[in-house]
């Protein structure tokens, strides 16, 4: 967590919000340059209702915070938010930090299978991803999609090239990276794919 949240409440019916800002971070090895880089990457999330007072009216700057939610893009600011439908924050020192990603959608690509210049087997694939979401200030609902690159590695990456096709459902999962681009172009690492059968 970036800073404490800032909490505030909206009349009629008073309702706790919370906006903070959480970072992940990555860190790899650059074989090229023979030392370790790491990035870092800043998320606006967005925490409407009881979970505020339940788990973010103690938090503070530095904490670990794990959030549940779906992304959706912004329109009044142009950015994208995370509006978390769960919130739990850990101490400072509990851990460095968590880049972790659980999600589930449908492949909306097809499927490609690349070699690295390191000799690696790498599928790269497209996630289209839908949830039905109600806002709990108005109580309406409304359909959420997001699509992201897949990168899947070995043996998984070999599997789905072999199996996987266009509109097949996958629960992946992995953590946010990013392509060394001038976009910074964000997909997910997966670390374990699972395709669903259809019966």
């Amino acid at each position: 967590m970036v800073q404490k949240p800032e909490i505030r409440y909206q009349a009629n019916p008073v309702i706790a919000v919370a906006e903070l800002t959480l970072a992940t971070h990555s860190r790899w090895f650059d074989k090229t340059n023979n030392c370790f880089k790491e990035w870092t990457h800043f998320h606006t999330v967005k925490v409407v209702g009881d979970i505020v007072e339940a788990a973010l009216i103690h938090a503070n700057k530095g904490d670990i915070t794990l959030v549940h939610g779906y992304l959706i893009n912004s329109k009044t600011n142009n950015r994208e938010v995370v509006h978390a439908s769960y919130a739990q924050t850990y101490p400072k020192g509990f851990a460095k930090s968590i880049n972790q990603i659980h999600c589930s959608g449908s492949i909306s690509s097809d499927i490609k299978i690349l070699t690295t210049e390191h000799n690696k087997t790498l599928t790269e694939i497209s996630l289209s991803s839908k949830q039905r979401v109600v806002s709990a200030v108005t109580g309406k609902s409304y359909e959420v999609t997001i699509q992201r690159p897949l990168h899947v590695w070995g043996k998984e990456a070999l599997y789905l090239a072999k199996h996987a096709k266009r509109n097949d459902q996958i629960i992946v999962d992995g953590k946010l990276s990013y392509l060394n681009n001038k976009q910074k172009s964000q997909y997910i690492d997966v670390q374990q794919a699972t395709l669903l059968s259809k019966h």
